[in-house]
This record gives C-alpha cells, sequence and structure tokens, in this order.
C-alpha cells in the first residue's frame, strides 16, 4: 500500500479511491506550488544579503506598497529621488558627492529586492486563491495556509520598520530589526517548508523513531534559528569585518574584552568582538549536534528517507562552517558571503526536512 494509503488508513477514515486520488493530485500541485515559493524566499535572501552587503538598503527612503513597484522613469524623477536621500544621515556622513551614476546602483539593489518581496506574495496569494476555489485545499490546511499569508504581510511591515531605523540619528539600520527581518524571512520558509515536506508522500514512522531522535532533530532546529538571528546580528554590526583571523580571534582562544560594556547584556548584541564570538561558538555547537543527529540517524533506523536526512543535516551544517570560515578569513567578498547566507536556507531546509520525514506525511481525513 502506498504511502497516502497508508495516511487515509492512520486517520481512520473510509476515503473512497477517486476521492484519495484527487487528494493525492491536490497534494501534489500544492506541495510544488509551496517548493516554488520557498525558492523565491531562498532568493530574496540572498539578494537582500547583497543589498546589505552593497550598502544599498536606505536608497529609498519612502514605503510605497503599491506605487513602488514603479522606479524612476525620467532624468526629473531620479533626481527626486537622489535629492530624497540626500536628506539622510548615510548621504550626508558616508556618501556625500555620491554622483546620480552611483545612487542608482544602489537604488536597483533596493528597488528589486522590495520587488521580489511583492512578487513573492503574489506568487503565494493567487495561487492559493485558485486552489482555494478550485476545492484542492483540504480543510485542516486553510488556517495554515491563511497563517502563512499573515506572516508575509507582517514581513513586509518589519522590512519597511528595519529600513526607518536608519533614516534618522543613524548611517545603517539596527542590527536588532535587521536580525528580526531576516529571522522572520526564515521563519516563514520553514514553515512553508513544513508544510510542503508533510505533503509528500512520506512513509509512516516506525516506532520508537521519535522517541530516540525526536528531541535531538527538534534541538538541530532551534539552534539553526538561533544562528540564523546571531547571523544578522553580525550582519547589522558588520562585525564579519573584523577579527578576520580563524580559529584564534584576536590573537586567542577566547579574546578579552567579551564583556566591557554596561550593562553586561548589551554585549551580546553591540559589542562587536561578543557578537562574532557568540556567532563563532554557536557554530561550533551546531556542527557538532548536527553530526551528531546524523550519527544517531544512522543508528536508530533503517529507513532510506530518513538516513537521508541526516546525512544531509550534519554534511550541510559542516560545510556551512567552512563558508563561514572562508567568509572572515577572506574579509567577506560578496561573492563567498552571499554563499554563505544563501546556503544557511539550505542548512535550515535540512533541518525541517529531518523532523518532516521523522514524523511522516500529514493523514488524510475524509
Amino acid at each position: 500500500m502506498n504511502a497516502f494509503a497508508d495516511s487515509a488508513r492512520a486517520g481512520d477514515t473510509q476515503i473512497l479511491p477517486a476521492k484519495l486520488e484527487r487528494i493525492r493530485r491536490s497534494r501534489a500541485m500544492i506541495r510544488w506550488w509551496l517548493y516554488f515559493v520557498c525558492l523565491l524566499i531562498l532568493v530574496m535572501v540572498v539578494v537582500g544579503g547583497a543589498t546589505r552587503l552593497t550598502e544599498s538598503g536606505l536608497s529609498i527612503t519612502e514605503w510605497k506598497p503599491i506605487h513602488g513597484v514603479i522606479p524612476p522613469l525620467s532624468e526629473v524623477e531620479w533626481e527626486e529621488e537622489l535629492e530624497k536621500y540626500r536628506q539622510i544621515p548615510e548621504y550626508q556622513l558616508i556618501n556625500k558627492g555620491m554622483s546620480l551614476d552611483e545612487f542608482k546602483f544602489i537604488f536597483w539593489w533596493e528597488w528589486g529586492h522590495r520587488l521580489l518581496g511583492r512578487f513573492i506574495g503574489v506568487a503565494f496569494f493567487v495561487p492559493m486563491v485558485v486552489f482555494w476555489a478550485a476545492g484542492r485545499v483540504e480543510p485542516w490546511l486553510k488556517p495554515r495556509l491563511l497563517t502563512a499569508l499573515a506572516l508575509g504581510g507582517l514581513q513586509g511591515f518589519v522590512g519597511w520598520w528595519m529600513v526607518a531605523s536608519g533614516l534618522v540619528d543613524r548611517v545603517d539600520v539596527s542590527q536588532y530589526r535587521l536580525a528580526v527581518h531576516l529571522t522572520l524571512a526564515l521563519i516563514i520558509f520553514a514553515y512553508l517548508f513544513w508544510l510542503a515536506r508533510r505533503l509528500s508522500p512520506l512513509k509512516d514512522p516506525v516506532p520508537g523513531e521519535q522517541t530516540r531522535l525526536g528531541v535531538l532533530s527538534k534541538l538541530v532546529l532551534g539552534v539553526v534559528f538561533v544562528q540564523i538571528f546571531l547571523g544578522g546580528l553580525v550582519a547589522g554590526l558588520n562585525a564579519g569585518l573584523t577579527f578576520n583571523t580563524w580559529p584564534l580571534m584576536d590573537g586567542q582562544l577566547v579574546p578579552g574584552g567579551l564583556l566591557m560594556m554596561k550593562p553586561v547584556w548589551l554585549n551580546f548584541f553591540e559589542n562587536v568582538l561578543t557578537v562574532q564570538f557568540q556567532h563563532r561558538i554557536t557554530a561550533y555547537l551546531l556542527v557538532a549536534l548536527g553530526l551528531w543527529l546524523t550519527w544517531a540517524t544512522f543508528k536508530a533506523s533503517q529507513r532510506r528517507e530518513l538516513r537521508r536526512a541526516g546525512a544531509h543535516i550534519g554534511a550541510f551544517i559542516f560545510l556551512q562552517a567552512v563558508f563561514g570560515v572562508l567568509t572572515l578569513v577572506w574579509h567577506v567578498p560578496l561573492s563567498v558571503a552571499l554563499v554563505h547566507q544563501g546556503f544557511a536556507v539550505i542548512v535550515l531546509a535540512a533541518a525541517v526536512d529531518h523532523l518532516a520525514v521523522l514524523k511522516g506525511a500529514f493523514p488524510i481525513r475524509g
């Protein structure tokens, strides 16, 4: 019996073969749609990283969710945009005298980032309405899709909230808000990827697997999210541009000056040395946990799909650590830094995948 039939049986329902086949096809269509949206979010994270690294994020000083789709179309409109940019501290203290061509370069990065965000919203909303109207969305899935839609709307607001922090009294955006913006994007990614994976025809979990692996799998996923947030702080403070040696940091394994700021808690968010150090330490922890999960998965299960998920999590976390070291010691070259940021999404996907395979497909209800 196939996995969808197993899911239907697990749900203690009697479903006619024709209805079961329709559900199977509907799940396949919704699954691939959600995978596509996840791919767009991955691209969005990379474009957002490029926008940050090229210092383009403050080039558009207004939030126009609808009218902002249209870029400047004439020389006069370009001059108007540049004049707005001249009013903020970043221009006055860092980019004073910037030419129009130089401004266009940073403007297009930010405009492209915002346009992609709007496109993701459309790519999620329109198919959802179509599937819903066609009766393809199972009742239990409807509130989950609406939750994802609400999170997407919240992310648009958080994006502007982040940008607004850099328009007055600062020459860049708040590292707190940047970290929240990045983390929320990947929460949305993880949520959609979780739904998509569990809409797949996964095998039913083997008794005992979740008991032996469930806590560790959830722990790895939780630490991945913590590391993503810490990476946002590193990016927000440009902390990767300092202390560019490894494994020593400022000539020591544990550098001095980690808790110089008062109150002490401020060091973990605003002390460049501490922020980079905690990102390093969490990376070491994550590598250890990832390799442990790989080993534990192979020891606890003979299921091929679960073993594959276990192999991915360990290998991807280790590879991401390598990308992180290279980004640091090479002084954050744009290409390597973007690989590091984009691959964080792959690591997150692997962590979600392991937990989803461990739990199996969503049961089919009549």
